[in-house]
């Protein structure tokens, strides 16, 4: 299966700003079950990009723009070809935790299993672990599936409950938050009480006609992999109750949010910001030829020109309110 991806990431500030410096991580990864074949990323005003890959091998796009502007929109877009995902048994052998202990201990995996920033255990997240019965018992494997289960289960979706630096205190008040909290709620109980090797993974899921996903189609999506024996890392969806196969498409991995979000970045000037996003997945049983453009949704034209107009600008002052002006700051 073929997906290609457009992902619209507009910032729209109060006032001119005088610079912007910006990180992305769009670029999905080659490895595993999927392979990047193309990728292009569009930056108005337009700017030289530059990339790197981090020690995880994301891929990384930096640029900087100098000079007023009052806008910054961002448009990535790929073609990915993903492979049918492995079929992941429902437990592991008798023996499966000693196995665990075993590869752990000779790799390195200090990273995945350490708290990180959005990852820290709390009081309240002790109670929940309490609650789920979340520890070692019957084999990693079939513990990881209830665990998937039970976090869908005790939390309701619901976007715009938190925010990207919400701590995971917030939403296990109250019992509600999005893909990335359920991402990290997860890790966090993983790595704590299981004392398994989790990883935050980003990216984006297609949704299809017949699915029956909680996540929103028009914005990226978070997961976790776990590492277990004999299977590797294996992917784990807690929002939408799925063991991750090929309707997800990976661009970054990390400890948890902060090391992977799709933009990062900085701007210089008196102003506030207001962030835009949509994205659409679109799949494909074959790629697109060479000379042939990849597939548009019929409202993507729509989106992309209204995200790449200038801000309306207010008319200048008549010379009457010019003279009033003046008297006003007269002392």
């Amino acid at each position: 299966m073929y997906f290609s991806i457009r992902h619209l990431t507009k910032f729209l500030y109060s006032s001119q700003v005088s610079e912007s410096m910006m990180e992305t991580r769009m670029h999905p990864r080659s490895d595993q079950n999927q392979r990047c074949l193309t990728f292009h990323l569009s930056v108005s005003p337009r700017c030289r990009v530059f990339s790197y890959r981090d020690h995880l091998a994301n891929h990384v796009h930096h640029f900087d723009i100098p000079g007023m502007h009052g806008q910054l929109v961002i448009v990535a877009e790929s073609l990915v070809e993903v492979q049918p995902a492995a079929p992941i048994p429902a437990f592991l052998a008798p023996d499966a935790w000693n196995d665990l202990d075993a590869m752990v201990e000779q790799g390195d995996y200090w990273e995945m299993l350490l708290p990180s920033e959005f990852t820290t255990p709390t009081p309240a997240l002790d109670a929940l672990a309490a609650e789920l019965n979340v520890r070692r018992r019957d084999d990693p494997l079939m513990v990881l599936h209830q665990l998937n289960q039970q976090i869908y289960e005790y939390f309701d979706y619901k976007p715009k409950s938190t925010h990207v630096d919400s701590l995971i205190d917030l939403a296990l008040s109250t019992k509600a938050g999005v893909c990335q909290d359920f991402a990290h709620v997860m890790t966090t109980l993983v790595r704590s009480k299981l004392r398994i090797p989790c990883r935050y993974v980003s990216g984006y899921l297609f949704h299809g006609e017949s699915d029956m996903d909680r996540s929103i189609s028009s914005a990226t999506h978070a997961w976790v992999e776990v590492l277990l024996p004999q299977l590797g890392w294996v992917g784990f969806d807690p929002t939408n109750w799925l063991v991750v196969g090929d309707r997800h498409i990976r661009t970054a991995i990390g400890r948890d949010y902060a090391d992977v979000p799709p933009t990062h970045g900085i701007f210089r000037g008196r102003a506030d910001s207001q962030l835009t996003v949509a994205v659409r997945v679109t799949p494909s049983l074959s790629t697109p030829s060479l000379d042939q453009e990849l597939p548009v949704p019929e409202d993507w034209s729509i989106l992309v020109e209204k995200a790449t107009q200038l801000p309306e600008q207010p008319p200048p002052p008549t010379r009457q309110q010019q003279m009033a002006q003046q008297q006003q700051e007269k002392p």
